[in-house]
């Protein structure tokens, strides 16, 4: 074809594009959401996996995935910043983060990040309330250098002064901070409530405990907690199931505990509720909406009915949820609004309510969510609530088990807590046989009016009515205050 010709053609199929473009391809018209149908949801499948067992009590679970060519590996710690003591709050999380920033014997923290850089991989960890953890990433052709440098991070942190004392002014200026979010100040504070201020579940880190951590206490807080014994470790990837537990072995396998440091795993902590019901609040008198936090002491994912309750949630929340309906959409009083019954595996969780709302209509907000509780707990939901959320609960389930490492982490919490292997199928089971009749029930059952704590952060002034109509005596102030480190 000569250059004529591919001017001709190409000349052609330009109008033939602009005449294409101008005529719109014909569209079906749109369904409402009601109207549309979707296949069946996938089964649940575990992955294969290898679980075995160190002779230093080390457990290690091994998921093969050749879809990329990467490796990523998790370990759990049986600590949590619960058991520090009430004196040294943040101790903690100082350990969890010095770990990884600190460098460890063999490699300074500059070398150490330089050499991950390198292969485009990564070493984090960290201590929660309930668990530490340290985790990598890395492609599969470095997975052995990698899981070296992360068995280093794991078995021998160097806790270098320079770093903990960047860790220290951190959580400082965090404390600093930590009043500019009222939604913040409206979630920490609520958790005061429920739990208690010297509760391992609620209280906060102030200067005061920081000023009583020295370094040799994050040295003991890591060998009393991070051993062999108490780790679990998960890793899955493209990697030769063989070959990954001989570095293993190499690795972790003459990992012993320190004698000196054994003791046996403390009790979990007490919980119960600290404020039975009343309505508190917290005058900032700059803002033009109140956030609202309402709610009571949960339960655990292991109790009997959880997973009705988290049906209930679904009927509670979301676009197609009765608050959202009726207190948002309906009755136009919120910005926001939710309410969930949340559980933890090992302690309460919570009930909470609660959203954001005009300073001038913060009460009929909160009197809107009591009514609407109220139904769920006298009234039997509709057929139409019901199969909506069960559908809803069981999608978000489904998205949280998509690939083998979200598969393995759940494995591995499981183990941790204690709980079945099976323990997602029995969940899902009872989302899927859960009638209408067993949502009432639990809204009966489980949700407390006369329990419930209500918390505002608003502007006081701008609160018309008072909150003092909902009749539930005075309103109680909360002063937010930070303590420096002398009064603290």
């Amino acid at each position: 074809m000569n250059k004529t010709q591919l001017r001709v053609l190409g000349a052609v199929l330009t109008a033939l594009l602009v005449i294409f473009l101008r005529f719109p391809a014909a569209a079906a018209p749109a369904k409402h959401y009601t109207d549309l149908t979707f296949p069946p949801l996938p089964e649940i499948q575990l992955p294969e996996y290898s679980r075995f067992q160190l002779d230093n009590g080390m457990v290690v679970y091994l998921v093969k995935d050749r879809e990329l060519p990467l490796v990523s590996g998790r370990a759990l710690f049986r600590t949590g910043d619960r058991w520090e003591p009430a004196d040294q709050v943040g101790l903690a999380a100082l350990t969890g983060t010095v770990m990884r920033t600190g460098g460890t014997e063999r490699h300074s923290p500059d070398e150490l990040n330089q050499l991950l850089e390198q292969r485009a991989a990564s070493v984090e960890t960290g201590i929660g309330t309930s668990f530490g953890s340290a985790s990598f990433n890395a492609l599969s052709e470095d997975v052995e250098e990698v899981l070296g440098l992360f068995a280093e991070v794991i078995r021998q942190p160097a806790f270098t002064e320079a770093q903990i004392a960047l860790a220290m002014n951190q959580r400082r200026g965090n404390i600093a901070r930590r009043n500019d979010s009222p939604n913040s100040i409206a979630k920490r504070e609520f958790y005061k409530l429920i739990y208690g201020d010297t509760s391992p579940y609620a209280r906060t880190i102030e200067y005061a405990t920081l000023d009583n951590i020295t370094r040799q206490d994050i040295v003991t807080f890591y060998q009393t907690y991070v051993r062999p014994e108490n780790t679990i470790l998960g890793i899955v990837g493209d990697f030769d199931l063989r070959q990954m537990r001989s570095l293993i072995e190499a690795q972790f396998g003459n990992w012993h505990p320190n004698t000196a440091k054994a003791r046996q795993q403390p009790s979990l902590p007490a919980v119960s509720q600290h404020q039975q019901g009343g309505i508190f609040w917290i005058d900032q008198p700059h803002l033009s909406q109140s956030y609202v936090e309402m709610g009571h002491l949960g339960g655990l994912l292991s109790d009997p009915d959880f997973a009705t309750l988290d049906v209930l949630n679904g009927v509670m929340n979301g676009f197609g949820g009765r608050l959202f309906n009726q207190v948002r959409s309906r009755q136009g009083l919120a910005y926001s609004v939710f309410a969930a019954w949340s559980a933890n595996y090992d302690y309460p969780g919570v009930f909470v309510a609660g959203g954001q709302t005009r300073s001038e209509t913060t009460v009929p907000f909160i009197q809107s969510i009591f009514s609407e509780l109220e139904k769920l707990r006298t009234a039997p939901i509709t057929a139409k609530e019901l199969a909506y959320a069960k559908n809803s609960t069981l999608n978000s389930f489904i998205f949280k088990f998509q690939s083998p490492a979200q598969l393995m982490s759940r494995l591995m919490r499981y183990e941790y807590y204690g709980y079945p292997e099976d323990f997602i199928f029995q969940y899902r089971s009872a989302v899927e046989t859960t009638t209408a009749a067993d949502v009432q029930r639990v809204a009966n059952q489980y949700l407390a009016p006369d329990r419930i704590v209500t918390l505002v952060v608003g502007n006081a002034a701008a609160i018309q009515p008072p909150l003092s109509v909902l009749g539930q005596g005075e309103p109680m102030p909360i002063d937010i205050t930070i303590p420096d480190a002398k009064n603290g």
